[in-house]
């Protein structure tokens, strides 16, 4: 009889809702005879920052033989079990209390987790099949919990808690999991079943306009990288969703998202209009959903595979993260789901967002993609003085590569082509035989004069490399698309961010060149009065209406707990507002507009 393949067996279970305790057991048939490594990633993929993971294991034990077995911590994530014959057993506690998409949380409500939060990776067996056994919580009053989740079942039924099974442990870790109760939607998608479970109350959700907006915008995708076949990557899509009263977030997967969201963001039943909130989700779905084939399948040779012990640094973010961000919202055109003049207001916001400031002159977006991990991810008061996002401004880029290439080609060839082009080479077949290869900066710069027949360098150098602004007005006219300047109101500006502490108005950023970097006012100043008059986190706007630019007024600030009095020159917002519409000529230009814009 042929030997029975070894395996990776993992088991989870709710272990205390209250405390937010998974208890996770994990056993090693053949452990290393030198004594097994064991490690938890220090990050997951899609969210470039060290989380440190490994500091919510609330203890731990190994066991061999049914006795204790010495179990010693080499760094910060990483663990050696002392040689032992026979199998390894280890037990550990996570503690679950991040409500994001990027962790793991449990409570009474429900329970959420990324592989990377709860399964240690075993060395030296990281290729091997790995089942999991997702355990529910005990207590009649969880009886009528779920689990959603892409991974394939083994010994369970679809949305039960039972056996699921990996081919290796990096899928393992790409499949997050949902439990407890949900409001569970499907839909197909050119033949291939999809799901979204939404996790909290939704009063009077419209399950059905969900599901066929969503319908449209995964079969657009589908269609627009496989139009012949109209393909899909994997064999099924869940989209796991957790409704709160606010917030917002996606990361990616290979067969899933995580998302949250604002109950508010959903549509309600007999409400027809489609809400600023709901636009913003389905542009959120949109944008996930196209990462399946964007950096889940296309990556940056760094990533194939990734090294979840360290920082993986690629100076190609620009083009995983802002060339999705400018498909998302062009789904959303593409499909009927938003119309023209809608799309146009989106492509005017993000422009007077980057315009807004002045770091976009300061670091390209390669720059910006490679400092990720230590600027992006964690922005200070000075953010804006001092990068740029290779989310928004990447997203500009991806719009004037694509308007480019449609005009110099006279609509011959678009941005699509060389998307479809990086899925051939790259994507197609990244999981087939387990070696899939990245792409380099060099690659792409490379694919991209291929594909259209364009020397591409010097908008290369310009748009990736450079930080002067991009001259979207002259691209988007050959479309039949003015830019024009929006007519500035009179009312001062201090060229502030400000947030809300209690009822205090304190500068949340100081905007380099505005009135309050100029009178030497900071980020972390409370405000407290403006010629006399309190201010407080609401009146600030109402007070400065009562000037014009030009006037002198004194503030007067808290700096930690000093008082300190400014003059302050009142001006105008400095930042670029800029409006786009359609025009009807030149005719070439309506007909480069249409092709680039249709619905599919």
């Amino acid at each position: 009889m042929p030997k029975r393949r070894e395996t990776i067996h993992y088991s989870i279970r709710p272990h205390d809702l209250a405390l937010h305790l998974f208890e996770v057991v994990l056993t090693v048939s053949h452990p290393d005879p030198e004594g097994q490594v064991l490690s938890l990633p220090a990050w997951i993929p899609g969210s470039y920052m060290i989380r440190e993971f490994a500091r919510n294991i609330v203890q731990i034990r190994a066991e061999a033989d049914g006795r204790k077995l010495r179990l010693t911590k080499l760094d910060k994530h990483t663990w050696r079990a002392a040689r032992c014959k026979g199998e390894l057993r280890v037990v550990y506690e996570v503690y679950a209390w991040d409500l994001s998409v990027r962790a793991a949380h449990l409570d009474q409500t429900h329970g959420f987790f990324n592989g990377t939060s709860v399964f240690l990776k075993v060395h030296g067996k990281e290729l091997l099949p790995h089942v999991v056994d997702i355990q529910p919580p005990e207590g009649e009053a969880y009886a009528s919990w779920r689990v959603a989740t892409s991974l394939p079942e083994l010994k369970a039924r679809r949305h039960r808690f039972g056996s699921y099974i990996a081919q290796d442990y990096d899928e393992l870790i790409d499949h997050p999991v949902e439990m407890g109760e949900f409001n569970l939607i499907k839909f197909e998608a050119h033949g291939v079943p999809h799901e979204m479970a939404i996790t909290g109350r939704v009063p009077n959700l419209d399950t059905e306009r969900l599901a066929h907006d969503l319908q449209r915008i995964c079969e657009h995708q589908i269609a627009l990288f496989e139009p012949r076949t109209k393909r899909a990557p994997m064999s099924r899509y869940v989209f796991l969703t957790l409704a709160v009263g606010d917030g917002y977030g996606g990361l990616e997967h290979r067969a899933s998202t995580a998302l949250i969201c604002a109950r508010s963001d959903l549509p309600v039943q007999g409400q027809a209009a489609l809400s600023d909130g709901y636009r913003g989700f389905l542009g959120l779905c949109s944008h996930e959903y196209f990462h399946t084939w964007n950096v889940k399948r296309i990556k940056p040779a760094v990533f194939a595979p990734y090294d979840l012990t360290q920082e993986n640094y690629t100076p190609l973010l620009w083009l995983f993260e802002g060339f999705t961000s400018y498909y998302d919202d062009l789904t959303l055109v593409r499909t009927g789901l938003i119309d023209r003049s809608a799309y146009l207001g989106l492509l005017a916001k993000t422009i007077n967002a980057v315009n807004k400031g002045s770091g976009r002159l300061k670091q390209s977006v390669a720059e910006s993609s490679f400092d990720a991990w230590t600027k992006y991810y964690r922005q200070d008061e000075n953010a804006p003085n001092a990068i740029v996002s290779y989310y928004q401004k990447g997203s500009l880029v991806a719009l004037w590569f694509d308007l480019l290439i449609r005009s110099r080609t006279r609509g011959k060839r678009s941005l699509d082509d060389v998307m479809r082009a990086l899925w051939r080479h790259y994507g197609r077949d990244f999981y087939q035989d387990g070696r899939g290869v990245g792409v380099s900066d060099a690659d792409v710069e490379a694919l991209f004069d291929e594909v259209t027949g364009l020397s591409l360098k010097t908008v290369f150098d310009h748009a990736v490399r450079g930080t002067k602004d991009l001259p979207l007005a002259e691209a988007l006219a050959a479309f039949a698309i003015q830019m024009q300047d929006r007519p500035r109101k009179g009312t001062p500006s201090l060229g502030v961010r400000t947030r809300k502490e209690g009822t205090d108005c304190k500068l949340a950023s100081v905007y380099e060149g505005g009135a309050a970097h100029h009178a030497g006012l900071s980020a972390g100043d409370t405000l407290v009065a403006l010629d006399d008059l309190r201010i407080t986190a609401s009146n600030l706007d109402s007070l400065l209406a009562r000037y014009r630019v030009g006037d002198v007024v004194v503030m007067h600030a808290f700096r930690r707990d000093e008082l300190m009095t400014f003059e302050v020159s009142l001006q105008p917002d400095t930042a670029p507002q800029v409006t786009l519409a359609m025009q009807e000529k030149p005719v070439a230009g309506v007909k480069l507009r249409d092709a680039w814009l249709k619905a599919r």
